[in-house]
């Protein structure tokens, strides 16, 4: 049971994972970003049909970052240029893509959601010789897809980019105060831009992961609100890549558990909330801990 679990929360934990990271490089630029959802659809989409027709699963996920960048670019020009309002973007841009993808498959595929197209190409599960047999490393560790790797990889590049580099440097400073950036010679909404782009890049990989690394179809609904546990995965961790990273594996982990109750029997309708009240109950006690350091403060 614990190995199974693990196995599942590891493969689970990836599209949070990455969506979290780009999530938070993102906000420190300056932008919340609520489309995140709409990037992953996106990349899910573009990912299962280039695996499809090309036989490829490095070309499906090279064309899942480049769409999911493409939609990043798009929100981000909204939100920079037209100066709308980030929230009402994001929920406006999430609800209009679900609309258009589904538009698609109903003209294009006739289908009413859910698609599955031949030859498609799935992620290849990396197994290291020695560590599979080993109890809980071997499934944690073993069988895993290379946007596993990438995602737990890119919690101490991002670390160390963020907080050693000119480029973290510049895009700390776009975010928390634009007219001193510029008045520094910067440029802010260019910044800005290119975090946005990071993170639907990012965001298209989750979908990737979801589409071509776990199930092999496409859904409307695949993507399931994990942009949304994705952004409390990275306020959770405040900023810090590596507690982002503990925040994802805990939400992967809360959704790797409800799936096994429900193959033991459990109500699915109530092993589908675990996750989000999980949620709820970190952001809450977050909340609350906030709250009693500044009164502490104030004191």
């Amino acid at each position: 049971m614990i190995d199974y679990v693990l196995a599942a929360a590891a493969l689970l934990t990836t599209p949070l994972l990455l969506t979290a990271i780009g999530g938070l490089i993102n906000r420190l630029g300056g932008i919340v970003n609520l489309g995140l959802e709409a990037m992953m659809l996106t990349g899910a989409y573009v990912a299962l049909a280039m695996s499809s027709a090309t036989q490829s699963w490095l070309v499906a996920l090279l064309a899942a970052l480049a769409a999911g960048g493409a939609v990043g670019l798009l929100f981000s020009l909204a939100v920079t240029r037209l100066e709308a309002n980030e929230i009402v973007a994001g929920v406006g841009l999430n609800v209009a893509t679900a609309g258009l993808i589904g538009f698609i498959l109903k003209d294009y595929y006739h289908s009413s959601g859910t698609i599955r197209l031949p030859d498609v190409v799935m992620l290849p599960r990396i197994v290291l010789p020695g560590v599979a047999q080993i109890p809980i490393a071997g499934a944690i560790l073993s069988g895993k897809d290379p946007l596993t790797w990438l995602s737990w990889a890119l919690v101490p590049i991002t670390a160390f980019v963020l907080s050693r580099t000119r480029a973290g440097l510049r895009l700390r400073a776009a975010g928390a105060a634009r007219e001193a950036a510029t008045a520094l010679g910067l440029r802010p909404l260019a910044i800005r831009d290119a975090s946005t782009i990071v993170a639907g890049a990012l965001a298209g990989l989750a979908g990737a992961q979801l589409s071509i690394g776990v199930v092999g179809v496409f859904s409307v609904g695949m993507s399931g609100g994990r942009a949304f546990i994705a952004l409390a995965a990275f306020y959770f961790g405040r900023n810090r890549p590596g507690l982002t990273a503990v925040g994802a594996a805990l939400f992967g982990l809360f959704d790797a558990i409800q799936i096994y109750l429900q193959g033991r029997g459990v109500a699915p309708e109530l092993m589908q909330m675990l996750p989000y009240i999980v949620v709820l109950v970190v952001l809450t006690a977050i909340g609350v801990g906030e709250r009693k350091r500044r009164l502490l403060q104030g004191v």
